[in-house]
């Protein structure tokens, strides 16, 4: 398609502003190619357009008024698009306009108007064109009005059916009267053929029963009024109501297929075994997490728990699809760990004053305290679950001779011991430690 385009900017904002004046002139005899293109920023960005409906209110020199809606042509950066119609286009001279955003929330924003012109083409020149007003709204109320009335109508010929079957409800006199003729009829077949005493077919007045016939109660209209309503209550309630499951019937969590990939999930409550979801924050666990996702188009916000640590971490992807990385919520026990005892391997030994004692705050492995009787060199003295993400050298003063020691930390978690460098290393009585080794 070809168009005659004119671009618009509209900045949403409080700042007072002139009305813009425009350059843009459309002919009319432009059938179908006069176009308006609205780009929308708001503090400097793109608007996104999501959940508005967004109008264009059109004052021609005339005094004809239409209001219309604009087509949306990218929701995320804010532009849309309107394209006069030929009737728009037989009101020529200068015309002003404007663009309402309405929300789904109920807000509304008004941008500042704009003008724009139409000018007659020469087999134009005699038109004179009636004052025409039109506003989009009013027409899809008239269209669901005459929609609301064909369904009354409907409802109203089906009612009618029903009453119809009542009127040929059987009465309980009318009822009785068939009953006793079927009766009479029954009792002159037996009369006829009855006349031998051991005859098979023969029946007595007692065993036709039909005289203990009954006609059961119908259904009164004020019943059927009172079915009715809560019928349509119930079926608007259900039609209402919201059509995705966030959970299973139960309401229990959805458990997640091995190799799902957790960014792809859509809204729900979910669990699964770290290790075997795609994306986890910690996918070297071997446990059980539950997964808190929250979509709204193409954003997406998602709340990992342990079960077991336990740890939490969140993450979000963008409106671009972007996936912006795992942050781990910092609890009290992060801020005020508690020390533990260091494990120690291979022959080394704890010091009873100054024992050798870890802790790990804010993803930093803390050590400090004391151990004696070194191995050789090159051993592991202890195995640490918090490992760094490269090898550690750590340096600390022997005690008994003036002197240092070196240890290293490695990224499986072994602290070994690298050597000694002291006055007298046989009066050397223990190691302190006073470090902080990060994580990350």
């Amino acid at each position: 398609m070809i168009y005659k385009q004119g671009e618009i900017p509209l900045d949403i904002n409080a700042r007072r502003s002139a009305p813009i004046s425009t350059n843009i002139q459309f002919f009319t005899q432009d059938t179908g190619s006069a176009k308006l293109s609205f780009s929308f920023t708001k503090d400097g960005v793109p608007l996104p357009l999501s959940a508005v409906d967004a109008k264009i209110v059109l004052l021609y020199a005339d005094d004809s008024f239409y209001k219309r809606s604009l087509i949306l042509t990218d929701k995320v950066n804010g532009k849309a698009e309107y394209v006069l119609s030929d009737e728009e286009l037989k009101h020529y001279g200068q015309v002003k306009a404007e663009v309402k955003l309405y929300y789904t929330n109920g807000q509304a924003l008004a941008t500042i108007f704009f003008t724009f012109s139409i000018a007659k083409t020469l087999e134009d020149q005699n038109i004179v064109p009636v004052a025409e007003y039109y506003i989009d709204d009013f027409e899809s109320l008239r269209a669901g009005i005459n929609k609301t009335v064909d369904e009354i109508s409907q409802t109203l010929e089906e009612i009618k059916a029903k009453f119809d079957e009542f009127e040929n409800i059987e009465t309980k006199d009318g009822a009785q009267e068939k009953a006793n003729a079927a009766q009479e009829m029954a009792e002159a077949y037996t009369d006829q053929h009855a006349a031998k005493t051991d005859n098979p077919h023969k029946v007595t007045k007692s065993q036709v029963g039909l005289d203990k016939v009954d006609n059961i109660k119908q259904l009164a209209k004020s019943d059927f009024d009172s079915f009715y309503s809560r019928y349509q209550t119930e079926k608007d309630k259900w039609n209402g109501g919201q059509l995705f499951k966030l959970t299973e019937d139960n309401g229990s969590r959805k458990l997640i297929a091995d190799g799902t990939d957790l960014l792809t999930l859509p809204s729900g409550l979910y669990y699964g075994v770290s290790s075997k979801i795609i994306n986890s924050p910690d996918p070297n666990a071997v446990e059980w997490f539950h997964y808190d996702v929250s979509t709204n188009n193409t954003r997406k916000t998602i709340v990992v728990t342990a079960t077991n640590n336990p740890k939490r971490w969140f993450g979000t992807v963008h409106t671009d699809g972007s996936f912006k990385g795992w942050q781990r919520f910092i609890t009290d026990a992060d801020l005020s760990p508690t020390w533990n005892t260091v494990t120690l391997i291979n022959g080394a030994t704890q010091d009873s004053v100054n024992p050798f004692k870890f802790s790990v705050s804010n993803n930093v492995l803390w050590l400090r305290g004391s151990f004696g009787i070194l191995p050789s060199v090159g051993t592991s003295v202890a195995k640490f679950t918090n490992k760094p993400t490269q090898t550690v050298d750590l340096v600390v003063p022997t005690i008994g001779s003036y002197g240092t020691a070196r240890f290293s930390l490695t990224t499986d978690g072994d602290l070994k011991y690298d050597g000694m460098l002291a006055n007298d290393e046989t009066k050397v009585t223990r190691v302190s430690f006073n470090e902080s080794i990060p994580l990350w």
